[in-house]
């Protein structure tokens, strides 16, 4: 296009007498003209520096890390201790995720927090009261229900012999006193559960609850004929426990739930457990042989309003380090996946579910619909500002077009005329239509095709201006005229 308007301005130029000047040699007489067509290097560099700034902006905002808050407790705790492990191997291992620990009083606390938006992840109980709409994300651990009565009661000072426990099993409860470990009542509200489909009356059974410090007080207490914990296999609570009424109140008698099946699919939320011999770390190791009972899941959960991709980048980066986590803590080896299935009790959170179902839907699998969306606007919008600014140039494309009709009559008036005034006059008024044409496509008004369309008739215009020029310097008129 340079060449094209360096051709125009040449031919605008060239006036002599006799010579024949082409458009091809106008292009060679002006091979930069162009003026202000030509696009500065400056906007150019200015441009890519925009849009490379702009691109670094949109890299960051995506893949910088996601800061999440998750509450847990007691402060202490063997959870409190896993989550704050979790945090660090998120920073050393250079995961997409970090995580602000919010210490709380304990699961319902956690919760709480979750339920009033000054959470984004809790950790807690799967019976405990969930606030509506909560995901599960992970299994933290499986806790499984320890139910033990002692052989004897404790050892009175004179005492010749010591007396005999008659619990065997859980229908010999009723009647009689169970000491729950706990500060919360769902370990009371699980064993009432337990007591109901067994076939006893939960009212006929006592319940008393100790704090996990009060484990001594506990066994020693007279009043309590038989024991329960709720958690992991490995609890040292739970070990502790069991230790401590082997020593003073004689060899535990693990008291199984044989309806643990029945109770399972009754309560979704609770599940068929059993405890393998030698699962607890006394001395001796105990159970002797295999015991049923019923688990319940220590979950991290998220609340509904989370995003899916939030929460699916963290489940991923959770199972990611999981490996490293191990190692620093061994707890971290009871996290696994939550059910997916749509009718579990605590159905896992989407987020969760897409990562582990492996649907987890690609970035542009999620903004390809946007992306489609904003080229049809974009192409809808530079359509509608094309035929605007057509619009507005209406008057200047008529003009080049009045100076291109006019270009045609005077190739006619040329051929007709002996006066080389004449010719001198209508190649300056051709040069003027060349200079307003050439400002017109400067301004956009018109196209490669007009000034195309145009640059023939002025060559034309031209051809006809230097072949009457030689016409008129051959005749005598035209002789006399040059002589004088």
């Amino acid at each position: 296009m340079v060449q094209r308007i360096g051709g125009l301005v040449g031919l605008a130029g060239h006036r002599s007498s006799g010579g024949d000047m082409s458009v091809s040699d106008g292009l060679k007489a002006n091979p930069a003209s162009g003026g202000r067509k030509r696009s500065s290097p400056f906007l150019v560099i200015a441009a890519g520096l925009l849009i490379f700034a702009a691109i670094i902006g949109a890299a960051f905002l995506l893949w910088r890390p996601a800061t999440l808050r998750i509450a847990v407790g007691p402060a202490g705790s063997e959870d409190q201790k896993l989550i704050q492990t979790l945090a660090q191997t998120f920073i050393s291992e250079g995961s997409p995720v970090r995580l602000t620990v919010v210490s709380t009083a304990g699961p319902v606390e956690s919760l709480g927090l979750l339920s009033a938006g000054e959470a984004d992840l809790a950790v807690g109980r799967a019976d405990e009261d969930m606030p509506k709409g909560t995901g599960a994300v992970a299994i933290l651990r499986k806790n499984v229900v320890v139910l033990w009565a002692p052989s004897g009661a404790p050892k009175k000072a004179g005492a010749k012999k010591d007396s005999k426990s008659k619990i065997k099993e859980i229908a010999d409860l009723e009647g009689h006193r169970v000491g729950v470990l706990g500060r919360t009542s769902v370990n009371v509200t699980l064993l009432k559960v337990i007591l109901s489909e067994s076939g006893l009356n939960p009212d006929k059974v006592a319940i008393s609850r100790f704090s996990v410090s009060q484990i001594t007080e506990m066994v020693k207490d007279s009043a309590i004929d038989a024991f329960m914990t709720v958690g992991p296999l490995d609890s040292k609570i739970t070990a502790d426990a069991i230790n401590q009424t082997a020593r003073l109140r004689g060899e535990p008698a693990f008291l199984p739930i044989d309806v643990s099946e029945a109770l399972a699919h009754k309560h979704p939320l609770y599940e068929a457990e059993e405890i393998p011999g030698s699962s607890f770390t006394t001395s001796p190791a105990r159970p002797d042989d295999t015991v049923d009972t019923v688990g319940v899941n220590h979950l991290i959960v998220a609340p509904k309003s989370l995003s899916d991709a939030t929460v699916g980048a963290f489940t991923r980066a959770l199972f990611a380090v999981r490996p490293a986590l191990i190692r620093q803590d061994p707890g971290g080896s009871k996290i696994q996946k939550p059910d997916t299935d749509k009718d579990a009790a605590i159905p896992a959170h989407a987020g969760a579910a897409a990562y582990i179902d492996g649907t987890e839907r690609t970035f542009l699998d999620k903004y390809s619909d946007y992306f489609w969306a904003a080229i049809l606007v974009l192409s809808v919008l530079g359509s509608g500002a094309a035929w605007v600014r057509h619009y507005i140039k209406r008057d200047e494309r008529s003009l080049t077009s009045e100076h291109r009709d006019k270009l045609l009559a005077h190739i006619a008036q040329v051929r007709k005329t002996d006066s080389v005034e004449e010719l001198d006059a209508l190649q300056e008024e051709a040069d003027e239509f060349l200079r307003e044409t050439l400002e017109c496509y400067d301004d956009g008004a018109i196209d490669e095709g007009d000034l195309s369309a145009y640059s023939l008739v002025l060559e034309q215009f031209h051809h006809a201006v230097a072949d009457r020029r030689a016409v008129i310097a051959g005749s005598p008129v035209g002789t006399s005229r040059i002589r004088a």
